[in-house]
């Protein structure tokens, strides 16, 4: 896909990124994988990222992530267009763009590199290496490590054309809009934000209407209605699904680091798509917190 053919998929719509299935020793388990993908894109995302954030690409090695990627492409390429995550060092990150584009993936999503604090000076750097190891279209996350102002974001742009998005995962309203308004119709927008729905309608406001929604992995039918629903200005059912689940979700997601995506995994399980165990240094919800977590999805109704 032609960089910006993607800048107008994630320009609109739902976005999520699946899962990654592991067996119960934490092996990948292709099969699995396989049949989420099956499940899941039926209900109308624009794009899905494989081996993102709630995908634990931060567990894989350079091996599991060519066979996810190339797998997702293999089950959805045709109908639902793969991002795929990519990270660690700017070599191994440089490799695993360049393997996610040979596999046919229609764009990159750059997560942040991991344990080292880095000038912005450095992050551009790593971020360019990306955009010029392919010819597809590259997405950054400005999350934890990676915190990427306008000016430096600028810059980027005139030096990657193929640097075609911005997702945000730092909730700085401040920044947010500085970037908006310095960049315009430059890039796509994405809220990036954990359990993004609850910044969907404040984000929306300034100019950022696309985000990523995890729960698509257990509740898609709701997902999808809140989606819509923000879109469409329609409050009286955003407020009643923030009362109804997504503020008492968050009380449970908050209780541990991590958790994240220990309670996707966990919602999987319970709507009979198990994705099995996180891997560490992840941990999984409680059985309490599993039973929580199960009264609110059946309070929800049929998927």
């Amino acid at each position: 896909m032609e960089p910006q053919a993607l800048k107008a998929v994630v320009s609109e719509g739902l976005l999520s990124f699946p899962l990654t299935d592991f067996t119960a020793d934490g092996t990948f388990e292709p099969g699995g994988y396989a049949r989420r993908l099956e499940w899941l894109k039926p209900y109308g995302a624009s794009a899905l990222f494989a081996a993102g954030g709630t995908g634990e690409l931060f567990s894989l090695t350079p091996d599991e992530h060519r066979s996810i990627v190339s797998l997702a492409v293999e089950v959805c390429g045709k109908e639902v267009p793969i991002i795929a995550g990519v990270g660690y060092s700017t070599r191994i990150a440089v490799e695993m763009a360049q393997a996610a584009e040979k596999a046919g993936a229609a764009g990159i999503l750059v997560l942040p590199h991991y344990l080292t604090e880095a000038d912005q000076e450095g992050v551009a750097a790593h971020v360019e290496a990306i955009c010029k190891s392919v010819g597809i279209g590259v997405i950054i996350y400005n999350r934890a490590t990676c915190k990427l102002g306008a000016d430096r974001l600028a810059t980027l742009a005139e030096r990657c054309p193929n640097l075609i998005g911005f997702k945000d995962g730092l909730g700085d309203i401040e920044l947010m809009t500085t970037i908006r308004r310095k960049m315009g119709d430059r890039f796509s927008y994405l809220g990036g934000l954990p359990t993004a729905e609850v910044y969907a309608a404040a984000y929306r406001a300034i100019g950022v209407p696309v985000y990523s929604s995890a729960v698509f992995n257990f509740i898609p039918r709701t997902a999808m209605e809140f989606y819509k629903a923000v879109a469409a200005g329609d409050t009286a059912t955003t407020d009643r699904l923030l009362d109804q689940f997504f503020l008492p979700y968050l009380a449970i997601r908050n209780r541990k680091a991590g958790y994240a995506v220990s309670i996707v995994k966990a919602g999987a399980a319970i709507v009979g798509r198990p994705a099995g165990p996180v891997r560490a240094p992840l941990i999984d919800c409680t059985p309490a917190e599993v039973e929580e977590l199960r009264a609110l999805i059946e309070a929800l109704g049929p998927q």
